[in-house]
């Protein structure tokens, strides 16, 4: 059987929830896609869900159930397996059998494809077409990966009895160790940025170290947005014996949910540097795994394992898709957002995925609701945003917190308490109240927003799976928060799966007649809007570490708009567009000049 992947594109993970049955719905069609596994919670609710849709007998797991997270997430992705497996051997005696039905699916194949090709040749027989397609079949597809995706951050530490549980049960920690458990061969997505702790506890799993032949049962990807984060993150593991398989590259502000900017440094000139760079990340990873495999006694790989470099946030056209796998030779393409539209592919209820329908620009925001302090791409108008309004208007702020998986800051208990939570926001406003003297009306209102803000993302993030499939919600009202990327003001209609595939490789148009600026330069628009965001007003006092900052994410912008002039200059991609994108270049160009970055005084 072929291991090369049947699309060229995958599905990000998104949110907590909306991609939680991705697999289920899509990977028969041999598209990947990831799963959150942080919230076991829901995990142990869909489960039960698909028990019952499916006839499964997969047994329960209570939180009584020693190391119940880590159980109840091995339990689930075994499910996925399970049932995944089961779909894409009905979906190949289904092709196998029925011309109309082959079909629809090679219409979703890639034109670039061999595999499209010579299904066509399989279609246009006349006779014994059946048999031969059956052997083809089974010799070439294989269903998309089932990966899942981990917050390096949200590993809080857990109690039992007032007594702090080891390290192992932390919750990223369990999320991994529920993963390394289960029987799937897929890849684990890190996130967020490196957490040492948990990296070193991957080792603690034969499932990531290659066998005698080089195999990996089970895979790393890390999520980076730029080079030197790769090397290093690459390196630690690499010391360890352990193998990065895939970089994923996401931009950091033209994505969805958390955002997590560079000091000014633009999506193409990091994919430039990652395609020069690619040989050196392989050779430097290559040879400290050698010596950490000779030193643990396990089998050495002389020539260096397979590593694939992705990226993902804010493409939207079939054009600039086939770009980045040309120009700058990526293995794969992530389609998030726009994926919130198509019904069979995630998890959205129908008010939601209305909300976004309608939703332009404007409605896009660069939001303060993250309980982690990290900006978090959101839209306005959400159930959640209506309901902290109304609690509000009633003096009460904050959530109950019943999860607790972002309970993370100490300020008040070692056990840790989220700033979104009700106790946190009561203290703190309780403290601003003590301070109201010493402050202007503006401050205080400034400094009251920042603590109520925050929203419980545990419980909104999942309840849109929950509605969607009319599975019971407890406990305080929340309503639904959902964090698509800025992108998705460009899509304004619901499109079925085989209509958003057909999208990407080019073969149907599911964006409307509207202009939508090339994703390089809507990303260049939110990175200067971020700068200016950033830079206070020219009376206040500033330190020399700010302005310093400052001066050099201009200056990476500034270098960034060079690049991609020589780039769309000699670039055979966009010849329509080329003079309105040089244009564009210039425009910013100019703007980023007159911006004032205030120096501290000597």
């Amino acid at each position: 059987m072929t291991n090369k992947p049947l699309h060229s594109f995958h599905i990000p993970v998104m949110g907590l929830a909306y991609t939680i049955d991705s697999p289920i719905r899509v990977a028969q069609y041999g598209i990947s896609s990831v799963i959150s596994i942080i919230d076991d919670e829901i995990l142990e609710k869909m489960k039960t869900f698909y028990n019952k849709k499916f006839n499964l007998d997969y047994a329960g797991i209570s939180t009584k159930t020693e190391d119940y997270r880590a159980k109840r997430i091995t339990a689930y992705l075994d499910m996925v397996d399970d049932i995944v497996n089961e779909k894409f051997e009905s979906f190949k005696q289904e092709i196998s059998r029925n011309k109309e039905a082959l079909k629809d699916f090679i219409a979703m194949l890639p034109n670039t494809s061999d595999l499209k090709n010579s299904m066509l040749n399989f279609l246009n027989q006349k006779d014994s077409w059946s048999s031969g397609i059956k052997n083809f079949i089974e010799s070439n597809l294989r269903p998309g990966n089932i990966d899942v995706n981990i917050m390096t951050k949200v590993d809080k530490d857990n109690y039992r009895n007032n007594e702090q549980l080891p390290v192992i049960y932390n919750d990223a920690h369990a999320s991994l160790r529920g993963f390394a458990q289960s029987k799937l061969s897929s890849s684990m997505v890190l996130s967020a940025g490196m957490n040492p702790r948990l990296y070193s506890y991957i080792e603690e799993f034969d499932d990531f170290f290659p066998d005698r032949n080089g195999v990996l049962k089970k895979k790393i990807i890390i999520k980076v947005s730029d080079f030197r984060s790769a090397m290093i993150q690459g390196n630690f593991l690499a010391k360890k014996g352990l193998w990065v398989s895939e970089y994923r590259i996401e931009s950091g502000l033209n994505c969805g949910g958390h955002a997590f900017a560079t000091d000014g440094m633009l999506l193409g000139p990091i994919m430039e540097e990652f395609r020069q760079k690619k040989n050196e990340l392989i050779r430097s990873a290559h040879d400290l795994m050698i010596k950490a495999l000779e030193q643990k006694g396990r089998p050495v790989i002389s020539t260096p394992l397979e590593m694939k470099i992705t990226v993902q946030g804010g493409v939207g056209t079939s054009e600039e898709h086939e770009f980045l796998l040309e120009h700058y030779k990526v293995d794969s393409v992530g389609w998030g957002s726009p994926f919130l539209l198509v019904p069979e592919a995630t998890s959205v209820d129908t008010e939601t995925r209305k909300l976004l329908l309608q939703s332009t620009e404007k409605d896009l925001y660069l939001s303060n609701l993250s309980p982690l302090g990290v900006p978090f791409n959101t839209v306005r108008g959400t159930s959640n945003d209506l309901l902290r309004t109304q609690k509000e208007s009633h003096g009460k702020y904050g959530s109950s917190c019943p999860k607790k998986l972002l309970a993370l800051s100490k300020e008040f208990s070692p056990e840790g308490t989220c700033t979104a939570s009700k106790k946190y926001q009561d203290i703190k406003l309780k403290e601003l109240h003590t301070a109201k003297a010493i402050l202007s009306p503006g401050e205080f209102e400034k400094k009251r927003s920042e603590i109520t803000e925050k929203a419980c993302l545990c419980v909104g993030l999942v309840n849109a799976a929950y509605l969607e499939q009319n599975i019971e919600i407890k406990g305080e009202k929340q309503g639904v928060v959902i964090c698509p990327g800025p992108n998705i003001a460009f899509f304004n209609k619901e499109v079925s799966l085989s209509e958003m595939v057909k999208h990407i490789y080019g073969n149907a148009n599911v964006l409307p007649d509207s202009q939508r600026s090339h994703m390089f330069i809507n990303e260049l628009k939110m990175y200067i809007d971020y700068l200016k965001k950033e830079i206070p007003d020219p009376s206040a006092q500033v330190t020399a570490a700010q302005s310093k900052k400052w001066n050099t994410f201009r200056k990476n912008l500034l270098e960034g708009i060079e690049y991609y002039q020589q780039v769309f200059q000699t670039s055979t991609f966009f010849k329509k567009e080329t003079k309105k994108i040089l244009c564009q270049l210039q425009e910013y160009k100019l703007e980023l000049t007159t911006i004032e970055i205030p120096q501290a005084e000597k």
